[in-house]
C-alpha cells in the first residue's frame, strides 16, 4: 500500500488538481483490486506524509471517493474500502423476516441495536395499532447486517400486550411471535422511494443523499387484530422488490 502514496506521483507537471490525482489513484486502485473491500486505509496524517500532500488536499480527495460510495468512514474507527453489494431480490407475495430472507440465501445474519424500549404510543401508532393512551408498546430500532453488510433500518413498534419484553427479540423478531402464538400471518406494505440523509446513511455505510427504499408494514394476526407497525430504510442498491402479476379472470373473459 505505501507504494500507492508515493510522493512524487502526486507533484508532477500538469494532471490536475492535487486532490483530484489522489482521488483517482485510490480509486484505481479499488477497481483493480489492489485495495479490497472492507481493507482500511491509513490515517490522513499518514497519507499526507507519504505522499507531501497537505491534510486539507487529503481529505478532500477521500471525501469525494465517500460521496461516490468507493469508501466508506466509521466513526471511531477510519476509513475502508466499501464493501461489494450483492444484490438481494425479495418477493412481495411472501411474509416473511429479514432473518428467514438472508438465511435462505446462505448469509450470515446479525443486528447492531440501536434501541429496544417500552414507550407510551405517540398518536400514529395509537391510530395504526387500534391502542390507547394507557397502552405502552415496545419500539425495536435495529441496524440489519447480511455477511456484515449494512442491508436496511429496522424500526418496529408492537404492543406490549404482544410483545411485553423487547430485549426478549435477539434474532428474528418473527420468531420470538412465532414462540408466543402471535405470528403475523398477512401484512400490507407501502414502499416508496427516499434519499438517506446523514444518519442512517452512516448506518448503512453509504454517501448522504443515497437512494434508499422506504417500506412501511402493517402486519395482522388470522383474526384480522394489526399487531406490528414497522418502518424501514432499505439499500436502494441491494434490494429489488419482485411481485408477480395476474390478470383478473372478469378480464380475461372480456377479452375471449
Amino acid at each position: 500500500m505505501m507504494a500507492l502514496f508515493s510522493h512524487g506521483a502526486f507533484h508532477e507537471a500538469g494532471g490536475g488538481p492535487l486532490y483530484l490525482r489522489l482521488s483517482q489513484r485510490i480509486a484505481g486502485e479499488i477497481a483493480s483490486g489492489g485495495l479490497a473491500p472492507g481493507q482500511g486505509l491509513p490515517p490522513e496524517r499518514e497519507i499526507a506524509a507519504l505522499t507531501g500532500l497537505s491534510r486539507v488536499t487529503v481529505r478532500k480527495a477521500v471525501q469525494s471517493l465517500v460521496r461516490s460510495g468507493q469508501l466508506v468512514q466509521r466513526r471511531g474507527s477510519g476509513t475502508f474500502v466499501a464493501p461489494k453489494v450483492e444484490k438481494v431480490e425479495q418477493a412481495l407475495s411472501m411474509l416473511t423476516s429479514f432473518s428467514e430472507d438472508m438465511a435462505r440465501r446462505g448469509k450470515a445474519v446479525r443486528s447492531v441495536w440501536l434501541s429496544r424500549s417500552v414507550h407510551a404510543p405517540a398518536p400514529e401508532e395509537m391510530m395504526v395499532l387500534g391502542l390507547s393512551a394507557q397502552d405502552h408498546v415496545a419500539r425495536l430500532e435495529r441496524v440489519r447486517l447480511a455477511d456484515d453488510v449494512p442491508m436496511a433500518i429496522e424500526r418496529a413498534t408492537l404492543a406490549t400486550s404482544i410483545l411485553p419484553d423487547p430485549m426478549a427479540v435477539e434474532g428474528s423478531l418473527y420468531a420470538v411471535l412465532a414462540a408466543r402464538g402471535t405470528r403475523p400471518t398477512r401484512a400490507v406494505q407501502r414502499i416508496s422511494a427516499a434519499n438517506l440523509g446523514p444518519r442512517d446513511a452512516e448506518l448503512l455505510e453509504v454517501p448522504v443523499g443515497a437512494a434508499g427504499l422506504w417500506i412501511e408494514r402493517v402486519s395482522y394476526l388470522p383474526s384480522g387484530r394489526v399487531i406490528e407497525f414497522t418502518r424501514s430504510i432499505y439499500r436502494g442498491d441491494a434490494y429489488d422488490f419482485a411481485a408477480e402479476l395476474q390478470i383478473p379472470a372478469e378480464a380475461e373473459r372480456g377479452a375471449s
